[in-house]
Formats: C-alpha cells, structure tokens, sequence
C-alpha cells in the first residue's frame, strides 16, 4: 500500500496534543486522523454535507471501525492519510484508509458505515451515492460546468447566491439579485446531484473587456478547484468572444485567488456592500 494508491489523500501535521506520554500519537487519534480525511473525500466528490445527504435521504453511520499499527507518528510529523471505498454493500459502504509519512505506512483504518434514515433505521445505499462513489475510485471528474443564460442557469445560481452573499455575508437580497443577470452569461458548477456548487457571471463591462461577478462557492467547497474551475470557464468565455482584458471586483480576502489566476490589483481598497473590495484586472 501507497500513498498513490489512493486519490483522496488529506495532508496533516502532528499537533501536541495529538501525543501522549510515550512521545508518540496516542492510539485513538489515528481513527480522528481517517475521520478527518473521509470528511475531505466527501468534499472531493463535490457533496456538501447537509445539502447533499439530505437529498439522498439519509447519513452514514459508523458500524465498525479496526485499527492496524505498524509504525508510530511523532509530533511534527507530516502525515498523508489517503482514503477509498473498497467495497459496496446493500446498506452499507467499506472505506479503507492508510496514514502514511512520506512512502512508509504507519497505519491502517478500516471503516464499515451504514446508511440509515432520521431514525437510523438501516436503508439501501441510494443509487446516485453509488454512482458516484464508482465515478470517483475511477478517477471521474466530480463536477460539471454548465455555461448559459440566466433563464438556463438562474435557478442554479440564484440558490447558491443566496446562500453565499445573503444569508452568509449579509447582503441585501435586492442588491444581490439585479438588473444585469437576464444580460449575463453565467456558469454554474454542479455536482452529481445536480446542485450548484459554484457559480460565477461574466458581462461587458466596455468594447473589449469582461467583467467578471458574483463569484460563489459553497462553502464546504471553498479551497477545492471548484472556484477556479468556474473562473476559468468564464475567462475562456470572454477569450473566445473577443475580449482583450478582464476585470472583477474581488472581496479582499479573496484577493490571492484571483493573483494566483493572473489577476493584478489596482487603486485602493473600497466599500461595495458592506465588505472591502479592491479591482483586479488581466490582460489577455
């Protein structure tokens, strides 16, 4: 077993309060270490928990976890636990984890979950949860990238607009929603459950240049690839109309991302409803 055996692998750092008196990660924390990278697998696979599982009509509840030591982690060390399903069931799923340091594996967490209603009654594993599971041991993109109107994409949209800006940063609904989305092109990032997980607009700002708005990620997807997926479908939007430049407003605190993309900040940081902005602009 590898680290590369695995597509889901969740990178961490031994913390101190992680080991115990032998100067070695106390036993128990290596089950925490394979919870924290299948929290990460649900994330990969583009699923937001309380959106997703409450569309699928239930959760998974752990029914046995087994736990094989071979080698002991110390505090500071860089650990990679990869994680996969190893195995369907009829109401159940088996995920196997290896915790690694560098190509040596420490540990090995089996985890066997059963998926059951609000009364955690056991139910069949939906199909569109198996599906998906197949799709990403195969190594299957997770989210889809739909490019269209406001009339195709603005339920999509809308949703996870209000969601992010509204009842998150606490922007004013009539704000939010305006006068340019029926002129918009939009994007929307959707998983296999058909929810928009990322979403994104692109308008003429002037002759030549695109200006890009309303960016929105789910949350628990924040610092996946989803975000850039939608902002690179956008800027490829705006390159083949004949766009020479793109603008956007970003919120300050995302103002790395857009850097990261190419995009160079100009003049001062301004207030645009209640939260900092400053301009960002890149030249095709």
């Amino acid at each position: 077993m590898l680290p590369q055996d695995f597509r889901c692998r969740h990178r961490l750092t031994v913390r101190w309060a992680e080991v115990d008196a032998q100067k070695i990660v106390f036993n128990a924390h290596y089950l925490m270490y394979a919870d924290v990278a299948i929290t990460d697998y649900w994330r990969q696979m583009a699923l937001p928990y309380t959106q997703s599982w409450g569309h699928l009509g239930g959760e998974l509840f752990v029914k046995k976890a087994t736990v094989t030591y071979f080698a002991p982690a110390q505090m500071g060390d860089v650990l990679d636990i990869g994680i996969r399903c190893v195995k369907q069931g009829n109401t159940s799923l088996q995920f196997e984890a290896g915790i690694f340091r560098g190509q040596q594996l420490l540990n090995t967490v089996e985890l066997v979950y059963v998926f059951a209603d609000a009364q955690r009654q056991p139910q069949p594993v939906p199909q569109q949860l198996r599906d998906m599971l197949t799709a990403f041991e195969a190594g299957q993109e997770m989210v889809q990238l739909r490019s269209g109107s406001w009339n195709d994409l603005g339920r999509l949209a809308e949703r996870l607009r209000m969601e992010v800006f509204v009842k998150e940063q606490g922007v004013p609904a009539e704000i939010e929603m305006d006068e340019f989305d029926p002129v918009c092109r939009h994007v929307v990032a959707v998983n296999g459950l058909g929810h928009a997980v990322g979403t994104g607009r692109l308008i003429t700002d002037a002759p030549g240049v695109a200006r890009i708005g309303r960016m929105a990620v789910a949350r628990e997807m924040r610092g996946s690839r989803v975000g850039r997926q939608v902002l690179d479908a956008l800027l490829a939007a705006a390159r083949e109309r004949g766009d020479q430049e793109a603008v956007l407003h970003a919120q300050v605190h995302a103002k790395n991302f857009y850097a990261r993309a190419g995009f160079v900040p100009e003049g001062e940081v301004y207030d645009e409803a209640g939260i900092d902005h400053i301009t960002m602009r890149q030249k095709f």
